[in-house]
């Protein structure tokens, strides 16, 4: 019986794990559907920046509550899940507990173990009342409905039951109950199986075993669809972030190009150029699908939190208008699992007739944008919203002159008159006389 077990358990890792990496070759096909960058200059400083944003969680702290809350759940998500190894090793091998030999120490381990998921289990808890009770605004936006509210909370339904099926686990183990070392939380579960047979504790805590393995494989394999999926994706995010100063727009690489065609007196125009050639026709100005993006961006779009921080600190979204950045990422990644399934369907890309611009995101949107980059700022895993706007306006002024009116005026002034107002040259210094 227990080699039969041994085989389900196997098929059963084998099944999660494989299921696991098919998401992820997909999540990494996905990605690399956006243009190419470079993002590994300067190293030292992006395994600085990992280390103190995703590992130390260095912006979380901006907030002190959820700050705190979060980094139980942080610490218990790493901590508590070591114990995975011993019961994969359990269950290939038909062990019970094989890293007992270790003696003091591994109680030491489980002790804390179950100290740690005591604390998750009360922040989990605290988190749903902070959502569904004192309904902190930023987690009722407008977007934060339907699967985006839910995705939260079945997180939370998960970690609580993932938590309490451990604690159950081992307040039920008899051997493990009589040693009184390590049980610093199970040993006050015991009282309510008071009266249970051997043969049904026994019963319950395979029970709790087989469930809480099943729930964390369950689990991973969610993440991919999930808001989640930043537990793996804000290492690299944070450490391929921009670099640069907050406010330094990089110059577009398309208009450069056209520029030096421009320039060169040897080029034709109208000739036919080669893929890849220096004369071949520029790409579009900006961005108008998630292909015209780089591939950066569209990491971003897959590592958002959904957390609002960056909505909420937003001076467009908080005086009316109907931009959110938090919006703006989660348009994107849904406009980029859109085109991915379209792949998967037909082996390449077929148009399907759809854009991120217009179709998910509305000049309405982009234009409400004041470039502040309090998004940026504010966002825990580095996320940078403003760049995928700025490209989208890039598009609309370069492509389709559909710049606001005030800015046509603008951009005219300074090309007649060179300044933004509108008088002769010969004025621009009047003011220095006033």
């Amino acid at each position: 019986m227990d080699y039969i077990d041994n085989i389900a358990f196997a098929i059963l890792l084998i099944i999660g794990i494989g299921f696991f990496a098919k998401n992820i070759k997909k999540l990494t096909r996905n990605i690399k559907l956006g243009k190419e960058i470079d993002r590994t200059d300067n190293s030292k400083a992006r395994w600085k920046s990992m280390a103190m944003v995703a590992i130390g969680q260095s912006k979380m702290i901006k907030r002190p509550i959820a700050a705190i809350l979060h980094i139980i759940v942080y610490a218990g998500f790493i901590i508590v899940n070591i114990e995975v190894i011993e019961i994969i090793i359990d269950g290939l091998f038909g062990t019970h507990r094989v890293l007992s030999f270790m003696g003091g120490f591994y109680y030491f381990l489980i002790g804390s173990f179950e100290v740690i998921a005591f604390l998750v289990l009360i922040t989990v808890i605290v988190f749903w009342i902070r959502r569904m009770v004192i309904r902190i605004p930023r987690f009722w936006n407008k977007e934060m409905k339907g699967f985006p509210k839910n995705d939260a909370l079945y997180i939370l339904y998960f970690e609580m039951v993932l938590m309490s099926l451990f604690l159950i686990m081992n307040a039920t183990d008899v051997q493990f109950q009589e040693l009184s070392s390590g049980n610093l939380i199970s040993q006050f579960l015991t009282p309510i199986f008071n009266g249970f047979t051997p043969e049904s504790l026994h019963i319950i805590e395979r029970s709790a075993w087989w469930v809480h393995i099943v729930g964390i494989l369950v689990f991973l394999n969610y993440l991919y669809y999930s808001k989640h999926l930043h537990i793996l994706l804000a290492f690299p995010n944070t450490f391929y972030a921009n670099l640069n100063a907050k406010g330094k727009l990089n110059n577009l690489e398309a208009v450069t190009n056209e520029v030096k065609l421009m320039m060169d007196p040897n080029v034709d125009p109208f000739a036919a150029a080669p893929e890849g050639s220096e004369n071949q026709v520029p790409e579009r100005f900006g961005a108008s699908d998630v292909t015209d993006l780089n591939w950066v961006q569209l990491l971003n779009a897959y590592t958002c939190t959904e957390c609002g921080r960056c909505t909420s600190s937003c001076p467009a979204n908080q005086t009316g208008k109907e931009l959110s950045p938090r919006a703006i990422m989660m348009k994107t990644r849904d406009r980029l699992e859109e085109v991915g399934a379209n792949i998967d369907e037909n082996g390449k890309f077929i148009d399907d007739g759809k854009q991120l611009l217009n179709d998910y995101i509305t000049p309405e949107e982009l234009w409400a944008c004041t470039s502040c980059n309090a998004c940026v700022e504010e966002c825990p895993v580095n996320i940078d919203p403003l760049s995928i706007i700025i490209d989208m306006r890039r598009y609309l002024v370069m492509e389709q002159s559909a710049a606001p009116q005030e800015l046509n005026m603008m951009m005219t002034n300074i090309e007649n008159n060179g300044a933004p107002w509108q008088y002769n040259q010969m004025d621009r210094l009047n003011w220095k006389d006033e």
